[in-house]
C-alpha cells in the first residue's frame, strides 16, 4: 500500500491528544502539499496538522463537553503518548496538555490523504523513517507493526475501525491483533459491550460506565443534544446516513439503523462487530 511519508516531530503543548489524535510538525512544510486527496490538510497557525490515527478509535475523552469511561480513554491516550516517548504529561482539567517531558519527539506519519476535518490519516511512527519524507513508501504488514496504530489495536486499547481507504492486508492484520487481545481479555474489551447490547435513558448512562464503540457514542451524544429521545435514534441514524459495507456479506448500506438495533425497554445493540464493518470515508 504507497502512501506519502512525511518526517517530522511529535507536539503536545497547548492541545488535547488522545488515545487515535495527535498533533504533528513537519519537518518540511512543503510535504504538505504532496498529500492526495480532496481535503487539504488543515494546519494551525505554529505550522502543527492533526493527525487522525488511521484503522483505530480510541474512547472519547472530550467529546462536546463529554466523555466515555475516562479509565480507558486516558489509558490509551497515555500509552500513545508514551509510545511517542514522551513522559511527565501536565493536563488541565480539560484534557489540554500544558507541559511533557520533553517537549517534542521525531517521528513521522504515512498517509494516504486528510478527512474532512482536515486531519492527516496516518499510520503514525517513531524515530528515524524508513525512507526519506516526501517519498511514496510501500506500507505491508512489517512496516504497520511498527506503527503506534498497530501497537494500541495489540494492547487492546482501542477499537479496530475501518475506513475503505485502508488495503486489505493491514485491515486484517489490525483485525488479528485486536481480536486477540479480545481473547485474551486486554484492555477495553472485557467491559466492552456493544454488541451484547445496553441500556440508554439518557447522555449520563453511556458517559461513566459503558463501554461501547466510539461511533456509536458519538451518534448517540449528537442524537440526546438534538433533543430526541432513544426510540427515536434509528430514525435518527437513518437521517446520518453513515455509508458501509458489511464484510461477511458483502452488503452495502446508508445509514447505522441497518446494523443497530433498539428495544422499547431502550436496550442498543450492534448487530456486527465494528471488525465486520468497512465504512465510506467522513
Amino acid at each position: 500500500m504507497p502512501l506519502l511519508l512525511v518526517q517530522g516531530t511529535f507536539h503536545l503543548k497547548n492541545t488535547q491528544p488522545d488515545g487515535d489524535t495527535v498533533h504533528f510538525v513537519a519537518d518540511n512544510a512543503s510535504d504538505w502539499k504532496l498529500v492526495k486527496g480532496r481535503n487539504p490538510v488543515q494546519l494551525a497557525g505554529t505550522g502543527e496538522a492533526k493527525l487522525r490515527l488511521e484503522g483505530i478509535d480510541a474512547l472519547e475523552t472530550h467529546y462536546h463537553d463529554e466523555h466515555q469511561p475516562l479509565q480507558f480513554g486516558h489509558a490509551a491516550a497515555a500509552e500513545l503518548l508514551t509510545w511517542l516517548g514522551f513522559n511527565d504529561v501536565q493536563r488541565q482539567p480539560d484534557e489540554t496538555v500544558t507541559a511533557s517531558t520533553p517537549e517534542s519527539t521525531p517521528g513521522y506519519v504515512l498517509t494516504g490523504g486528510a478527512d474532512l476535518y482536515g486531519r492527516v490519516v496516518s499510520l503514525v511512527g517513531r524515530g528515524t523513517p524508513p525512507a526519506a519524507s516526501g517519498a511514496a513508501v510501500t506500507v505491508d504488514v512489517p512496516l504497520l507493526r511498527q506503527t503506534a496504530n498497530h501497537h494500541l489495536a495489540a494492547q487492546g486499547l482501542v477499537y479496530p475501525t475501518f475506513y475503505a481507504s485502508l488495503f486489505r492486508d493491514l485491515r486484517e492484520e489490525l483485525t488479528t491483533v485486536a481480536q486477540s487481545a479480545r481473547a485474551a481479555g486486554q484492555g477495553l474489551w472485557p467491559q466492552d459491550v456493544t454488541t451484547t447490547g445496553f441500556k440508554v435513558t439518557g447522555p449520563s448512562t453511556i458517559t461513566d460506565d459503558v463501554v461501547i464503540l466510539p461511533k456509536v457514542f458519538r451518534r448517540l451524544m449528537d442524537h440526546f443534544h438534538a433533543g430526541m429521545s432513544i426510540s427515536c435514534f434509528p430514525a435518527y441514524l437513518a437521517g446520518k446516513e453513515d455509508k458501509f459495507t458489511v464484510l461477511s456479506t458483502n452488503e452495502r448500506f446508508a445509514g447505522l439503523q441497518h446494523v443497530v438495533t433498539v428495544t422499547n425497554s431502550g436496550t442498543v445493540r450492534v448487530t456486527h462487530p465494528v471488525d465486520d464493518l468497512i465504512f465510506d470515508e467522513e
